[in-house]
């Protein structure tokens, strides 16, 4: 309307009309703000083509950069640094999936932050005029604090989709009561993730009490779980409390909860149900107040049709599973886990005797060798391969000599090689020049081609991107 006054050319009735209803359909900017204030957790306002209208100061103070407006840029743009959104880029975009559901999308993204890149759980709810039309969405960020995007010498670290998965789903569970069993196989991080689960709950003040439920003997396995009093057996010289009651308040992790003899099952199932236990001994039933978490690598539905495992203490820990990716699937977060690990490898200092706080760096050629082995063993066996590697570098640098000869030469000891994405017409992975020329004369869709040559779509973008070709 501006424009017109300026030109001095009046609207014609059927452009006047057609302004007015589109100033009328409009959010009041300025009034959602002023709401949005309220809410500690940064927000901000985006209109149906991506773009940023408003900001809360929660937004502006944890987001922020001095000198990088935000205003009118796209939340892809500045959250990410792509120029296409999330879904064109091979992630999940919370708009489209808004659009689609006609309600609020959450998903949790790797957001490009002043302190570098973190996990960002976001939550976009659209906003409707009288006619249902989305006219803007609300977007809220919360950062995540139980895993870090970049290397961290303490905690869980990675930023791969099937990383980004188990930590988003430990995210949801953990404000709840909801007893969750982690899932995966041996080494994969599952009390790395318990301690995380506990850190993000209500309970994070309170004890976390770690059982090893395959190092408790069967005849032990009663007196230590729920504790004894004095003289309920022989040598039982005082009053002990147990596990459960150490618990109180805060969270009881049973890793290797398949290991659980039997004959203690059902009494841990009438822990469960009932909220009470008794020490060994004693006559008095006490009030259990704990959050479960529960681990392990065996199949324990099978177990359960096996009679191994009792079904219904299966469905009473099982309430919330979380999956845990083995490493192959995390072969993106390899480099980044590497750094982790050899800053908390120099920290502590190593069995050697050198003094803590060395630097320790790795080759190209070695990196690229512990990338294309399987690790069966996974973060554990990651680990254990660079603590000898450093054990053997004389001057902190790590090359592909100081690994193990099965890794040098890229093979599990199972014999099994990494398992990549492929297709049926899977290609070798070109140089940049190769993909350059290639896309230049491919007819196809982006979906195709990064099947063509066994990538995900996202990491297909990234190359693209980096050559100017997105």
């Amino acid at each position: 309307m501006q424009s017109r006054m300026k030109s001095r050319i009046p609207p014609s009735g059927s452009e006047l009309s057609a302004i007015i209803w589109a100033e009328q359909q409009a959010p009041d900017i300025g009034a959602l703000v002023s709401y949005l204030e309220h809410d500690p957790q940064p927000m901000m306002v985006l209109d149906p083509q991506y773009r940023i209208l408003a900001a809360n100061t929660a937004y502006q103070r944890q987001f922020g950069v001095v000198g990088h407006p935000y205003i009118g840029h796209t939340c892809y743009q500045i959250s990410h640094h792509y120029d296409v959104p999330c879904d064109q880029a091979g992630e999940h975009c919370p708009m489209k999936r808004a659009r689609e559901l006609h309600g609020p999308d959450r998903v949790l993204h790797i957001h490009h932050t002043p302190r570098g890149p973190e996990h960002v759980d976001v939550e976009l709810r659209p906003i409707y005029d009288s006619t249902n039309a989305v006219i803007a969405y609300v977007e809220r960020l919360v950062t995540v604090r139980s895993a870090s995007a970049k290397p961290s010498a303490d905690g869980l670290v990675g930023r791969s989709p099937a990383f980004n998965a188990a930590i988003s789903a430990l995210e949801r569970v953990a404000p709840s009561k909801l007893p969750v069993l982690l899932l995966g196989e041996s080494g994969t991080g599952k009390e790395l993730f318990a301690t995380a689960l506990h850190e993000a709950s209500p309970r994070a003040q309170s004890p976390l009490v770690v059982v090893d439920c395959s190092g408790i003997t069967e005849s032990l396995f009663e007196s230590e779980f729920f504790g004894y009093e004095k003289g309920a057996f022989t040598g039982a010289m005082t009053r002990k409390p147990g596990l459960v009651e150490t618990a109180q308040g805060g969270t009881l992790f049973l890793d290797e909860i398949g290991d659980v003899p039997l004959s203690m099952q059902v009494k841990l199932l009438r822990l469960i149900e009932t909220g009470t236990f008794r020490r060994v001994g004693g006559t008095e039933a006490l009030h259990a107040d704990f959050r479960l978490v529960a681990a392990t690598h065996k199949p324990l539905l099978d177990m359960a049709r096996e009679g191994r495992f009792r079904e219904d203490l299966y469905y009473r820990i099982s309430a919330f599973p979380i999956q845990l990716p083995p490493l192959r699937e995390r072969r993106g977060d390899i480099a980044l886990l590497v750094d982790s690990m050899l800053q908390r490898i120099g920290n502590a200092g190593d069995a050697s005797g050198r003094a803590p706080n060395e630097k320790f760096v790795i080759t190209p050629d070695a990196l690229e060798r512990l990338e294309n082995y399987a690790w069966p063993g996974n973060i554990r066996e990651l680990r254990n391969v660079l603590e000898r590697a450093c054990l053997l570098s004389d001057n902190g640098v790590i090359r592909v000599a100081h690994l193990p000869d099965n890794v040098q030469r890229g093979a599990a000891l199972s014999g099994g090689l990494i398992e990549r994405p492929t297709s049926a017409h899977a290609a070798p992975a070109p140089s940049d020049d190769e993909l350059a020329t290639f896309v230049k004369t491919f007819s196809g869709t982006r979906k195709e081609l990064a099947s063509h040559f066994g990538w995900s779509e996202r990491t297909l973008y990234r190359r693209l991107k980096g050559l100017g070709l997105s």
